[in-house]
């Protein structure tokens, strides 16, 4: 039972800290909007404004829980807890820091290392698209089912480029365990070095896939008044928008894994026997840095926002079949020639 108990613990420390890092990066996000549009931001509630999540916390359980006479009812309740499970589950493949040894026993900060880590991502990832499809059409608005349609089409069609552009990484690491891709990326290069274009692709797609501006066309206020969650109050809007930030923690999560080392730094075992540290103190150490990466690409995401405007419709898709499909066949095409010439395959 020792080995189940420590997976518990650390699903519910995962699950603590994906919920920490989605309410705060409500806050960082008006924050870092605020720097850029020359404004104060959130400074009331708390000191220096830090208990405002909190406080929207509050707010979105004490608002009118309405639910639309002509939905159907059920799906309605159902979309956007489809959307925040599966938001929530593709973290449990993620290293979140190296192997501490207690006794005899090891524990890996990591719910599950699954060998087809990259395929369990792609299949949560493509079930989302349900909470926001029955969550736009149980709604019974043409403005929800249109964000909706919007939604699926625009997440279909970029995973498409961005499954290829992984396939590129897969390629050359020759594995789809996360675990293993970090590990390879300790003993070697750092894969934005091998697969660059390929590591564009898939930040792009990114974006696309957690409808981040400029991606956000399925919540185009100017269009849709708020797209397909129009309907929603209470909590049931704000189990969409902890899914969104949620799934901008996981990608950047993500991307640190795949391209940029995951929990591993530049000399780190040189620094460790120079400041003369334990495996353990050194995985904690990782695990800092792992965090670190993580909270700089959901700066990305946010500076992004606020930075490029959207795209319309047409351009959006144009962008996906038209740029980076072609882009993702390519990439993988001149993966396989230098892997042939450098005889790896």
């Amino acid at each position: 039972m020792e080995p189940l108990l420590i997976k518990v613990i650390i699903v519910i420390a995962l699950f603590v800290v994906t919920l920490l890092v989605a309410l705060y990066a409500t806050f960082a996000e008006r924050k870092v909007s605020a720097i850029m549009q020359d404004r104060i931001g959130p400074n009331r509630a708390g000191p220096f404004g830090l208990l405002q999540p909190l406080a929207d916390g509050v707010k979105m359980i004490m608002k009118e829980e309405l639910i639309p006479a002509l939905s159907n009812k059920w799906l309605f309740i159902i979309g956007p807890c489809i959307a925040l499970l599966t938001s929530l589950m593709t973290g449990a493949v993620v290293p979140w820091g190296g192997p501490i040894k207690i006794g005899d026993q090891v524990i890996t900060l990591q719910v599950a290392d699954l060998n087809i880590g990259i395929l369990y991502i792609f299949g949560v990832v493509s079930m989302g698209v349900y909470g926001i499809m029955i969550g736009g059409w149980a709604s019974n608005n043409k403005f929800s089912l249109i964000g909706a349609i919007r939604a699926s089409s625009q997440m279909i069609s970029y995973e498409i480029a961005m499954g290829l552009a992984i396939i590129a990484l897969v390629m050359t690491t020759g594995t789809l365990s996360l675990n293993e891709i970090v590990v390879q990326q300790d003993e070697g290069w750092a894969n934005i070095i091998i697969q660059p274009l390929g590591f564009l692709i898939f930040i792009i797609c990114a974006f696309a896939e957690t409808n981040r501006a400029p991606f956000d066309l399925p919540e185009c206020e100017t269009e849709l008044v708020g797209g397909y969650h129009t309907e929603y109050s209470s909590m049931k809007l704000g189990f969409y928008l902890f899914a969104e930030y949620i799934n901008m923690f996981i990608s950047s999560a993500v991307i640190v894994c795949f391209y940029f080392g995951g929990y591993n730094f530049p000399y780190q075992h040189w620094f460790a026997e120079l400041l003369g540290l334990s495996s353990n103190a050194l995985s904690i150490v990782q695990t800092v840095f792992m965090f670190g990466k993580v909270l700089f690409f959901i700066f990305f995401f946010m500076w992004v926002r606020w930075t490029i405007p959207r795209f319309r419709y047409d351009q959006l898709m144009t962008l996906g079949w038209k740029v980076l499909l072609p882009l993702a066949l390519a990439n993988i095409f001149v993966t396989g020639l230098v892997m042939w010439g450098m005889g790896k395959i």
